[in-house]
């Protein structure tokens, strides 16, 4: 029984092949032609990762560590393609590679199916390895500028003394000294900074694309005063007062303190800590001032810089309030208008120095109410100050808002004037 369906099978062989080649043909035509291929050069440079390279070796250089391919794809997988970094990786293999130049191929690995590589830029990078090395050295410090004549630098202390210099072979090679700068100029205390490290080369040029561990170091920099030499502050003394209605606020010393000088010691100990200025004038002083005056040193004593100091003196105006009693003016009110204001006076309430206050008149002040645009009726407005001298504030004005009654004007009638007839004059007869 199963003979004959054999042999059928094996009589029509071929022609079973045939249609089942053609229905694949016109499968894959469907598909095809409802998603078809693209051939496009992705828009994103995919990232050229580095494995298997030996820790102790260092890429020179620069080199390209992307890649950009040509694809061939269904339209339905693009979208996916150019968004998702994880549909494609490209890597460089250096495993077993020692120090010196290489070429090695770029890899691709596509993880979406349906999609074939037809190019990629490059295909391989030329890489330059190097060995890493480490050495330590000494920090110099260098410093530059001195402490203010009676002060003495003492010998900097450097923490840590040493650094590891690292890196490729080649650029450790070239380090000829680390270096920390710190400029000491004008300073009368002793400080601790922290300062940064440079590696340099021969011709005194910085070393790059090393590491150095640290990288700065913590420099205590001691400052003392030598034996004779002390630094006082300056205390002014005044005289006299300033003008009435006036105060002194503030005086400025420069400098505030000063370094003095004495063959005997004890001459400076004895100092209280300051030393005086002459005396300085205040009489009727009304503004702001600048002295220039010589210190008050006792005998045997010398200040080691100028023996003047600049003295900046402030003084302003005792401030006060006023209040004045103004009449009203009205200003720019249209023609054929009348206006009257409730109430006609106001109250100014001004502050200012006390001299120029009391100095003030009654007409150099004006309160006026400016019925610019104003028409007929009853109004709210606001007064206003004119011709304010300097110096003088206006606080408030009391009431702030008055009340103008606008009206028109009446228009004014002719009254007609009688004639009178002429009379008949007489002719005297002869």
């Amino acid at each position: 029984m199963l003979l004959k369906p054999l042999r059928w099978v094996g009589k029509n062989l071929s022609t079973l092949l045939l249609a089942f080649i053609l229905a694949l043909i016109v499968w894959v035509s469907a598909v095809l032609s409802a998603d078809p291929n693209e051939k496009r050069t992705l828009s994103r440079p995919v990232d050229i990762q580095v494995i298997g390279k030996d820790p102790g070796l260092k890429i020179m250089g620069n080199y390209q560590s992307e890649v950009t391919l040509t694809l061939i794809a269904p339209q339905s997988i693009w979208d996916r393609l150019e968004t998702d970094k994880e549909s494609i990786h490209a890597w460089v293999d250096l495993s077993s590679l020692g120090a010196g130049e290489h070429t090695v191929p770029v890899q691709v690995q596509i993880n979406v199916g349906l999609v074939r590589l037809v190019q990629q830029e490059p295909t391989e990078l030329k890489l330059t390895l190097e060995s890493l090395e480490s050495q330590t050295w000494g920090v110099n410090l260098v410093t530059s500028g001195e402490p203010p004549t009676g002060y003495k630098a003492g010998e900097p202390l450097t923490e840590p003394n040493q650094v590891i210099v690292s890196g490729p072979i080649s650029l450790v090679s070239k380090v000829k000294e680390i270096r920390a700068f710190m400029d000491i100029a004008g300073i009368t205390e002793s400080l601790t900074r922290t300062l940064t490290l440079t590696p340099l080369d021969t011709d005194g040029r910085a070393v790059s694309g090393i590491t150095l561990s640290p990288n700065s170091v913590i420099v205590t920099q001691p400052v003392n005063l030598l034996g004779g030499y002390r630094n006082v502050i300056v205390k002014v003394v005044t005289t006299g007062n300033v003008a009435s209605g006036y105060r002194l606020t503030n005086y400025f010393v420069n400098p505030s303190s000063v370094i003095v000088f004495s063959a005997n010691p004890e001459l400076v100990n004895a100092l209280p800590g300051y030393v005086e200025t002459k005396p300085l004038d205040l009489t009727n002083a009304e503004d702001d001032f600048e002295s220039l005056l010589e210190l008050n040193l006792p005998a045997g004593v010398v200040a080691v810089s100028d023996a003047r100091v600049l003295v900046q003196v402030s003084i302003a105006a005792i401030e006060s309030s006023l209040t004045i009693s103004l009449p009203l003016e009205i200003t720019n009110l249209s023609p054929g208008l009348a206006a009257e204001v409730a109430p006609k006076t106001v109250d100014v309430i001004l502050s200012g120095p006390v001299p120029i206050l009391n100095a003030l008149k009654p007409g150099d002040i004006r309160a006026k109410v400016d019925l610019s645009g104003y028409t007929e009726g009853v109004q709210q407005v606001l007064p206003v100050v004119d011709f304010l001298p300097a110096r003088v504030q206006k606080i408030s004005i009391l009431p702030s808002t008055v009340e103008v009654t606008i009206s028109v004007l009446p228009t004014p009638t002719l009254t007609p004037t009688p004639s009178s007839t002429p009379r008949p004059t007489s002719t005297p007869r002869p």
